[in-house]
């Protein structure tokens, strides 16, 4: 089979706007999360959020593309330029028939959604924009991506949830390997943090109204994120051909379901995906240095998620470091793998391992190395990425150093 590796890396999101300044936050161990600048807040009892601060779409786009994009579009296109101008990527010619794009989002133009509706419905409007189908249809940045560079190979949209992304990257992967592309332009995207975005999730009670804490005994729940992650997945031999740099490769990836409850997590379904990943990349336990955890700052996900890690790992569990950035930058649901998968890059590249801010206390059921509080230092060879979402679904992906 062919080895698939990542040219190309971009994103934007609470903590910066590019990949260096993300790196950097990561390692300062920084925290996006703050007060939500939203209209109506005074109706939500969740009033923190890691937001995109400072961002100014007329900086990015003319007056008709900004008449077609929903936030979440605009942020995917944003992170699509920053990872196709470092790959340096020409998808002309006949590239551009095996070249594609597979995004994962959860709520698509949502914030389209709830500013329309409340037009229609508090504001008493009868008519709306004729583009708002096309803004706030879930595929909106897959298909705005494809017309960008000319992407004629498969263009679509993952959306299960927290697992979107790592679902997306995983099937670029397997798309490449394969050999039905030859390169593709993947990752995710999300803009959830409207009022009814807000609104909906407080209903869970799954939602912290401070900070987010994973794997602290102390924790009080997820806050959601927004932002995007977007990559050049490339096959190896065109890759090295072009004299393209490598950022990594990615090795295996693997996809489970529970089939038992539609928010509770399973031990079971996590760690069958989490070796899955490994027999698709056909390494050894011993080889995985470094996890980002879902770790999502609820109960009932950290300790699962170790409690699966531990099934999985044995003995070697002790060796491993598992961090989650969400304590950084969010939960950003349907685009948080793609923000993540930031972390293990840097991981395998840099040699920094981010840290999992805000711990606090000892969980007893979550007694791992989860790299707490600051940034360490580490030679990784090999990474992986959790994303277990509601309704069961559990992806993860698996990544190596690239050493040629």
């Amino acid at each position: 089979m062919r080895r698939v590796v990542i040219t190309g890396a971009g994103t934007i999101n609470a903590l910066a706007h590019d990949v260096d300044g993300t790196y950097k936050a990561f390692r300062e161990g920084r925290c996006g999360i703050g007060p939500l600048d939203i209209r109506d807040i005074d109706r939500l009892s969740v009033k923190i959020g890691a937001q995109v601060r400072g961002f100014d779409e007329t900086t990015h786009f003319n007056r008709r593309q900004i008449t077609l994009y929903d936030r979440f579009t605009q942020f995917a296109m944003i992170a699509a330029r920053q990872a196709m101008h470092q790959s340096g990527l020409e998808t002309g010619g006949a590239l551009a028939d095996r070249a594609g794009v597979v995004l994962g989002t959860s709520g698509g133009g949502l914030t389209t959604q709830d500013e329309n509706y409340r037009a229609v419905y508090e504001e008493g409007k009868n008519r709306v924009h004729p583009f708002i189908v096309p803004k706030l249809m879930s595929n909106a940045a897959a298909s705005q991506i494809s017309m960008e560079w000319n992407l004629r190979g498969p263009s679509f949209t993952v959306s299960t949830a927290c697992a979107s992304s790592n679902h997306a990257m995983g099937l670029a992967f397997q798309m490449i390997r394969s050999g039905l592309c030859d390169a593709m332009l993947t990752g995710g995207s999300e803009s959830m943090l409207c009022f009814g975005g807000i609104k909906a999730w407080e209903g869970l009670r799954v939602m912290a109204q401070d900070a987010c804490r994973p794997f602290s005994a102390n924790r009080s729940g997820m806050v959601q994120g927004e932002g995007a992650g977007v990559f050049v997945f490339e096959e190896r031999e065109a890759a090295m051909a072009r004299g393209a740099e490598i950022l990594a490769e990615v090795i295996g990836f693997a996809m489970t379901s529970d089939a038992s409850d539609i928010v509770l997590p399973s031990q079971e379904g996590a760690a069958r995906a989490i070796a899955g990943a490994l027999r698709d990349a056909g390494i050894a336990l011993t080889e995985v240095g470094y996890i980002n955890a879902h770790g999502t700052g609820t109960a009932a996900n950290d300790r699962t998620e170790c409690a699966a890690v531990a099934e999985v790992f044995g003995s070697h569990t002790n060796n491993l470091m598992i961090s989650s950035t969400k304590s950084m930058h969010g939960h950003l649901i349907g685009g948080t793998g793609a923000v993540e998968l930031l972390a293990c890059i840097m991981a395998l590249r840099d040699g920094v391992i981010p840290p999992t801010i805000g711990y606090e206390t000892p969980d007893p059921e979550c007694a791992l190395d989860v790299v707490p509080n600051e940034a360490r230092e580490a030679k990784v060879e090999v990474a992986l990425s959790n994303a277990f979402a509601f309704g069961g679904l559990n992806a993860v992906i698996a990544l190596r150093r690239y050493s040629g």
